[in-house]
């Protein structure tokens, strides 16, 4: 049983950040209701790649959650959306803002049937502002925060980051703001309401960027696979590859000169002896580094550097991350069992609760797969449902 056992949440969102929050709160123990477009569902199922017709983009983020399809443009698909408001404790939505406006879904209209409700909107840019009508990308957001001008190699193309950095940093600052929020309500009995950018999840994230800026007025520019601050801490090119190698602090770097490549002059060296002076020399210190590292292959460095207690490792691609032991062991990489797609794998939960631990109970939902299941929780008879089917207010799985 989860620590969230108990919590009821009403997804109203689609593709990536919505449903990975709720996802977070699913794995957790929260019960989580999907509600999808009754034409086509949430848009992620028609991403592929596909197993059997279904899309595993959408398997992947939306594990542990039931789903209605309702049509919440007809007054029937909106009643039975109202009727489960009233019994949730948070509804997550990210629509482009002023939408649930119209279809009266949106936090005053909630709060009117569920008081405490708390009311998680994630967009582009925030419910307010001058970009606020615009939608929201993850890779529009990486243009526009400075990320993609500081990613790379420098003197090249901007560069985006390898993931959905932005996406998956707003569904995790939204999981732990309706955390925030729950416990408050539990202290006070009050709702709220949780207004989220897609871009400004990502803000805060460049700690060390606004230190320089706002400090010297610095603007960074990309550095590779350097640190922008530490030196070295690094991708680096050993005999058969590259690997990485990381000295955050002074005692690292003599242990590495003393204990791994035997170059104990290095230490009073004028060029490398503190690590403003190594980042300066940064360019030199590569070339030094490399002229060891290359003579022995990737694994004998990161052995010996294991030994000497300085941070280093291989720099895996997807399939060697998903298959290394450790991860294995720690159940970060799981498989179960979907009604149509078969058997498939998927990533396992990175929080290890010792007294309420998260789990991975069901797969991702059919299209409206708990339709009928939810409404007759609600107290609707079989009448009622058919008529719903029959205006299209509702999906049935059939």
């Amino acid at each position: 049983m989860g620590p969230l056992n108990g919590l009821v949440v009403l997804d109203v969102s689609q593709i990536m950040a919505g449903p990975y929050c709720t996802m977070i709160l699913a794995d957790l123990g929260a019960e989580v209701i999907k509600v999808e477009k009754t034409q086509g569902g949430d848009d992620s199922r028609q991403m592929g790649p596909y197993v059997n017709g279904e899309s595993t983009c959408f398997f992947q983020i939306n594990r542990n959650k039931k789903s209605i399809a309702l049509n919440l443009k007809t007054e029937e698909g909106k009643k039975a959306f109202n009727d489960l408001a009233k019994k949730s404790d948070v509804i997550v939505e990210n629509y482009k803002p002023g939408v649930t406006k119209s279809l009266q879904i949106d936090y005053e209209s909630m709060k009117k049937i569920k008081e405490d409700i708390i009311y998680c909107s994630v967009s582009g840019y925030g419910q307010t502002g001058p970009y606020s009508h615009k939608g929201g990308f993850d890779l529009v957001s990486q243009g526009m925060t400075g990320l993609m001008s500081m990613t790379g190699e420098p003197n090249s193309r901007p560069m985006k980051s390898g993931i959905a950095v932005y996406d998956i940093g707003a569904g995790l600052t939204a999981a732990y703001s309706i955390m925030a929020a729950y416990i408050h309500k539990l202290k006070t009995g009050e709702g709220q309401n949780i207004d989220l950018s897609i871009s400004e999840a990502g803000l805060p994230w460049f700690t060390w960027e606004a230190a320089a800026y706002f400090a010297e007025g610095t603007i960074p520019q990309p550095t590779g696979g350097r640190h922008r601050v530490s030196a070295p801490y690094q991708a680096i090119e050993a005999k058969d590859g590259f690997m990485v190698l990381g000295c955050a602090n002074q005692k690292t770097w003599e242990n590495l000169c003393k204990k791994v490549l035997n170059k104990p002059e290095w230490i009073e060296d004028s060029k490398y002896k503190t690590n403003s002076l190594r980042h300066e020399n940064v360019k030199k210190l590569e070339k030094d580094l490399e002229t060891i590292l290359k003579k022995n292959n990737k694994q004998y460095w990161i052995d010996k550097c294991e030994e000497a207690g300085v941070p280093a490792g291989p720099i895996n691609n997807f399939e060697e991350a998903v298959n290394d032991p450790h991860y294995l062991a720690r159940d970060m990489i799981t498989e179960i069992n979907h009604p149509v797609i078969g058997n498939m794998k998927m990533m396992g939960i990175p929080t290890k609760f010792s007294k309420t631990p998260g789990s991975i109970r069901s797969a991702a939902p059919l299209h409206g797969e708990h339709t009928l299941e939810i409404l007759k929780e609600l107290g609707y008879d079989d009448n009622e449902v058919k008529g719903m089917d029959n205006t299209g207010a509702i999906k049935l799985q059939k």
